[in-house]
């Protein structure tokens, strides 16, 4: 660095801090989230204690709903509220406004229950891994290409941080150069990807559903067995806009309805798996037995045309080490199926039982191996179902390898070795499913009908 540049950033520096102390706060970060077709949850941080008023408006300017949040240093400065009595399929503007700053944004609510409308989304998983973390010259761009078509909502299918990883380097943007284990560090690291400026402006446009896989904790992290997972799971429900039920504080899993064509469930892989060490069978699970109850009830008895499942790891992609697999599979580097330490019994017999209930147009979503494809199953004759993943968004890259053959599976596309993220559109008539880059390229489109 030249002497006149160190010089120039040196006074941009004292201006700045000079401005700070006359009263120019930062505004208060925004996302919105968990939207339904008459609610929506609002989420913002602060930069200190403050009541931040929340105000929604109406295509027709005329005030929807308004509410407080207090922040404090109790929560990280952050707060959410949740706001009813909204109109189906209406996009709303958000103003927050508090501590002598605002910021701006808006997100559309979710179809009437019947109504047909058409649905469009994005979806990806894995952002800030490997040393992929906020770049100085130009931080996550590929928020940039996912913000320049609007779209109905963002699904974010986990590893929304990596706790367990430093973001250091000439080039990255400072602050989390380090692992996390304090409830401290791990809000920071929240904080960390959320104060990027690509992703403010994204999520102040579009809501968001998330869900966390294990980089919120640590690698292959697996439930109630890891000491650090109530630490990590009170960060992640404080920094995103996340309302659970009162009698259960700390439930994740949860389903929304968009319309006559969309039901998603949205499943927590997380904080009721068995050890990832235990040996495969009957008594080992991923979901615990309430969530598995929930999700084969809710899925079979839905009226929506499409059911969409997202699960943060995927069904047909091993992943771990054979003495700790992570993800549903227990098939080997080959893709044949064997007894292992994985979670296919458990994924098998859900399987089974969704067949045996009649349930069509079955789509999983899924993230975590840092490659996209599109994979039709074929476990019997007369049933077929897709899995559809995508990512990472900015993480180490990863390819397609060989996949579970334990559920007949036809790759219909596969692609490593670049940043992505998936566009879905949901019509009366089809779905149409696309794979694109971070400079928001489309690397393949795929389209199926309903049965």
């Amino acid at each position: 660095m030249t002497p006149f540049v160190a010089a120039l950033l040196g006074g941009l520096t004292a201006h700045l801090v000079a401005l700070v102390g006359v009263g120019l706060a930062a505004p208060p970060l925004l996302t919105i989230g968990d939207v339904t077709s008459t609610s929506a949850v609002v989420w913002a941080r602060a930069a200190g204690a403050a009541e931040l008023e929340v105000e929604l408006t109406g295509p027709d300017g005329v005030r929807a709903a308004a509410a407080t949040i207090p922040t404090d240093r109790g929560e990280d400065f952050t707060g959410k509220a949740r706001l009813a009595g909204l109109r189906p399929g209406t996009r709303y503007a958000v103003r927050v406004r508090g501590a002598g700053a605002s910021v701006e944004g808006g997100f559309v609510t979710a179809p009437a229950r019947d109504a047909a409308a058409r649905v469009d989304f994005v979806w990806s998983g894995d952002l800030g891994g490997g040393g992929f973390c906020r770049r100085l010259d130009g931080g996550y761009r590929i928020f940039r290409a996912m913000a320049r078509q609007r779209r109905d909502f963002f699904l974010f299918a986990g590893d929304t941080i990596y706790a367990d990883r430093k973001c250091d380097g000439h080039d990255i943007v400072p602050g989390a150069a380090f692992v996390a284990t304090s409830l401290a560090q791990f809000r920071a690291r929240h904080r960390y990807n959320r104060e990027e400026p690509t992703v403010q402006d994204f999520f102040r446009g579009t809501s968001v559903y998330a869900i966390w896989d294990d980089h919120e904790v640590r690698n292959d992290f697996a439930g109630p067995a890891d000491l650090l997972m109530p630490t990590g799971r009170r960060a992640f429900l404080e920094y995103w806009p996340i309302a659970p039920p009162e009698d259960e504080p700390t439930r994740l899993y949860r389903k929304f309805r968009w319309g006559r064509l969309l039901e998603m469930f949205i499943l927590d892989t997380r904080q009721y798996r068995s050890p990832n060490t235990d040996p495969d069978g009957p008594g080992k699970t991923m979901l615990g037995a309430a969530q598995r109850r929930w999700l084969v009830d809710n899925v079979s008895t839905s009226t929506a045309v499409w059911k969409v499942v997202v699960t943060s790891v995927t069904l047909s992609v091993p992943t771990g080490k054979p003495e700790r697999r992570d993800s549903w599979s227990n098939a080997n580097v080959l893709g044949r199926p064997e007894e292992g330490r994985g979670f296919a019994t458990e994924r098998d017999a859900l399987l089974r039982t969704l067949r045996e209930r009649g349930v069509k147009n079955l789509v999983f979503l899924a993230a975590d191996v840092h490659h996209a494809e599109l994979i039709r199953h074929h476990p019997t004759p007369d049933w077929s179902f897709h899995e559809f993943i995508a990512g990472p968004l900015s993480a180490s890259l990863g390819r397609p390898r060989p996949l579970d053959e334990g559920l007949n599976p036809r790759s219909l596309f596969a692609r490593g070795g670049v940043n992505n993220f998936g566009e879905i559109s949901v019509e009366p008539a089809q779905m149409s499913v696309r794979i694109v880059d971070e400079e928001g390229q489309v690397l393949f489109t795929h389209t199926l009908g309903p049965e």
